[in-house]
């Protein structure tokens, strides 16, 4: 028997070692065999002389929840959803003509808050990993977890995220309520006091801000950063004393949201500054022979423009003139420019030529300045047509920034502007412009797109370029288009010069198309109340 006397360190020294290098003292021939005997000798003597913790408290009831529950159609179709969620893929990465049920979750959840439902208990282990798995699902599935799914994430350490935005899992106080919501704002943790200011200033913008004020003294530079971007919902003229204060603050963080702020308010002392920079710059030139814009970019950053937020130092590859120019044009009130300009509209002060090649610059910053102030007409403006190529158009030919102007406009128009863009132009450069338009899509954009594919298809084109823009399909179009789709999931002959196999890959795209929208159009006839 091998000895008990040697220590467990010495154990561990000659198993990290090797028994040819560090032979083993707890007996025999200090082997490894001798080495793995005193090791299990030791780990059951250990085990044998624990002690029983103390028992913990059991945990409390869980909470009522008051909210109707799910119609058992609607219940079975979320446990289906949740089970497929672990489903391995076809061989390959192939999907085949199967819906995608984890895609469907997100859209499946916003139906059931619409209606407010509560969460069946059975479901809600399921529901809290899929949010531990998906973080963009965490919002929608918290909200129809309800009380009880935070009791139970008070209870296993995987599901802590869930309680990160509220009090260990309590309920948030009223907002209504002045003395819970000061007890909560002074002794709250961190992530507490910013859910609870959020949903303060979303009741009521002036009791939020007067809360912050009333310990903004005493707050850690890195809590004032979350606290002061919260001011967006509901900003107004009212919050300008304080964010003109804030302007001064020890972070340049905080300075920075504070002016980018104030910048949005057209009316601040900001903005008028910010304006008069911005006209020193940027002037019609009398010079030419026709209208055209003259720009003369600032020479300096002064101590006064990096306090109202012009950050002097620019990204590397950046020139420090360009750089000034497009913070204070895009920081200047939209309003400033048809003065300017001899009252020409939006549109006709960005078709005007820019001389000595700062014309990238200005529209890039008027872009910014549109999307900052939510200005309808100056985003039409440097958008464009959308049958113009974007490298022609009289604005801006970035992707990213025409989306976010895309943002700023109505839904309707905006989906009408996006179809409008793939009938002339295709598939290949509007990824990013879907993903803007609000689901389900609109009548004339979803039959572009699918107009689109069926062209691609018709050419031959390699399928999986198209996958991203088909797997938007399949959670955006209208479940209503599912019978009109049905004659695209034949398989239709290849055409010379196709990829092989093209023809299949597409049909089964287009059924799995179909038999998603269909399974979308049965999901919200599921959640209807009369479906109980």
């Amino acid at each position: 028997m091998p000895s008990t006397t040697t220590p467990w360190e010495e154990l561990v020294t000659s198993a990290l070692l090797g028994t040819d290098r560090r032979p083993s003292t707890a007996g025999g021939d200090g082997g490894p065999v001798a080495l793995l005997d005193a090791a299990a000798l030791q780990t059951v003597q250990h085990r044998a002389g624990l002690l029983p913790a103390p028992a913990a408290a059991p945990p409390g009831t869980a909470p009522a929840d008051p909210r109707p529950p799910l119609p058992p159609a609607a219940r079975r179709r979320l446990a289906q959803l949740l089970a497929d969620r672990s489903a391995p893929g076809g061989p390959g990465g192939r999907r085949g003509a199967a819906p995608d049920l984890t895609e469907l979750i997100p859209q499946w959840l916003a139906t059931a808050g619409l209606h407010g439902y509560r969460a069946p208990a059975a479901l809600l282990p399921a529901l809290l990993d899929a949010a531990r798995a998906r973080t963009d699902l965490r919002p929608p599935a918290l909200a129809f977890a309800g009380p009880r799914g935070l009791w139970l994430a008070r209870l296993n350490p995987e599901w802590k995220f869930a309680l990160r935005g509220s009090a260990g899992g309590a309920q948030r106080p009223e907002v209504t309520d002045p003395k819970a919501v000061r007890r909560l704002w002074e002794e709250g943790l961190f992530a507490e006091r910013v859910a609870l200011l959020g949903a303060v200033r979303a009741h009521d913008p002036g009791s939020a801000l007067a809360l912050l004020t009333s310990t903004w003294p005493t707050e850690r530079a890195e809590d004032r950063l979350m606290f002061v971007d919260s001011l967006r919902t509901g900003l107004s003229g009212a919050d300008e004393p304080f964010l003109e204060q804030a302007l001064s603050d020890r972070s340049r963080n905080v300075r920075a949201t504070a002016a980018e702020l104030l910048s949005a308010l057209p009316e601040s002392a900001l903005a008028g500054r910010m304006a008069a920079r911005a006209a020193s710059c940027v002037n019609p030139d009398l010079t030419a022979s026709s209208a055209s814009i003259a720009v003369e970019a600032p020479h300096e950053c002064d101590a006064d423009m990096q306090r109202d937020g012009v950050v002097a130092a620019p990204p590397s590859g950046r020139g420090e003139r360009s750089w000034w120019l497009g913070q204070l044009v895009e920081s200047a009130p939209l309003s400033t420019w048809p003065a300017r300009f001899g009252g020409r509209t939006a549109r006709e002060i960005v078709a005007l030529p820019v001389a000595d090649g700062w014309g990238e610059e200005l529209h890039a910053a008027w872009c910014r300045a549109a999307v900052r102030q939510r200005a309808p007409e100056w985003a039409r403006a440097l958008l464009g047509t959308p049958s113009v190529p974007p490298s022609n158009g009289p604005g801006t030919a970035s992707l990213a920034e025409r989306s976010k102007l895309l943002a700023t406009l109505p839904d309707a128009e905006r989906a009408a502007w996006v179809a409008d863009f793939i009938a002339a132009h295709g598939l290949s450069d509007a990824f990013q412009l879907l993903g803007v338009c609000t689901i389900p899509w609109a009548e004339p954009l979803g039959r572009s797109v699918v107009d689109a594919l069926d062209i691609a298809r018709d050419a031959g084109s390699y399928p999986w370029s198209f996958s991203g823009v088909m797997g938007l399909a399949e959670r955006c179009l209208n479940p209503a288009e599912a019978d009109r789709l049905e004659v695209l999931t034949a398989t239709p002959d290849e055409p010379e010069g196709a990829s092989p196999g093209a023809a299949g890959y597409w049909s089964e795209a287009f059924r799995r198309l179909v038999s998603t929208l269909r399974l979308r159009a049965a999901m919200e006839v599921e959640l209807m109340p009369e479906a109980m």
